[in-house]
């Protein structure tokens, strides 16, 4: 099946909002009806075919080529379909997502799956603060889905998580699962500064990290429920599906707070 294919002219002077630009707003739509689409910005009118050179294709698989960061938005409130992007993209990327798949070969800034509800999300690079996290003034952050990041994230991952499950198969930044309510997030190697800080409930797991004196040791654990998780994510992440698989020690809390949240450390001999 041939996808719709956009290729981007050259970096742009200034930050354009992809958000239009999602299979069920794009189907039925001509080339000139598509090219004729504006992407909001901060001091002039661009659209589609100022910025994107466009090759018709089925609208259910979008790929954008020649991506960079200043391509915000890409992939917000995807419902189906596939959006798959060559190179880098900026802030917001699959906000609000409810189904479909977002693959980015390359990076992710800020904000990446915010408020996600469903879908999947698949990073090969890095991504930056707040994967998964609230804007400001929003209660929760991701509510569904599944997140996928090859590379490292910022900090906050997974703040306010509410639901779904963050994969992170290389380093976090400091407040990893920061007051999570629910959900699971997964970092394969070092969390930074204080992981699950204010955390409610939830599962953190985590190769290496040091935690706050909040959370109390439970001691070392081969679980059912963990060898059952790495299953399922094998196909999607083999290094971390191994590391479910060892043994881990487990520590409940953040007791700051309600308590019912539990950090897993896994590498133990």
């Amino acid at each position: 099946m041939t996808p719709l294919v956009l290729t981007l002219h050259q970096r742009p002077a200034q930050r354009l909002d992809l958000s239009p630009l999602v299979p069920h707003l794009l189907a039925g739509k001509s080339a000139m009806a598509i090219a004729q689409i504006e992407l909001q910005t901060t001091r002039m009118r661009v659209t589609v075919g100022d910025a994107f050179r466009l090759r018709m294709g089925d609208a259910q698989h979008i790929r954008f080529e020649g991506a960079c960061d200043r391509l915000d938005r890409v992939g917000a409130g995807l419902s189906a379909g596939e959006i798959e992007v060559a190179g880098d993209v900026g802030i917001q990327a699959g906000r609000l997502m409810t189904g479909g798949r977002l693959m980015i070969r390359g990076s992710a800034g800020h904000w990446t799956a915010s408020g996600m509800k469903g879908g999947a999300i698949e990073i090969t690079g890095s991504a930056g603060d707040y994967v998964g996290g609230p804007l400001a003034g929003e209660v929760a952050g991701m509510r569904g889905g599944l997140v996928i990041v090859r590379g490292n994230v910022g900090a906050q991952a997974a703040d306010r998580l509410r639901r779904g499950m963050i994969i992170v198969e290389g380093d976090a930044g400091e407040y990893a699962g920061s007051r999570m309510i629910a959900g699971t997030l997964i970092i394969r190697r070092k969390a930074g500064a204080l992981p699950g800080y204010l955390m409610k409930r939830g599962t953190i797991v985590l190769g290496e990290g040091a935690l706050s004196p909040t959370f109390a040791d439970c001691g070392v654990h081969r679980l059912v429920a963990m060898r059952l998780v790495a299953g399922y994510l094998k196909p999607y992440s083999k290094p971390v599906s191994a590391l479910l698989r060892g043994p881990l020690r487990r520590f409940a809390g953040d007791m700051a707070v309600l308590g019912n949240g539990e950090i897993f450390f896994g590498n133990e001999s």
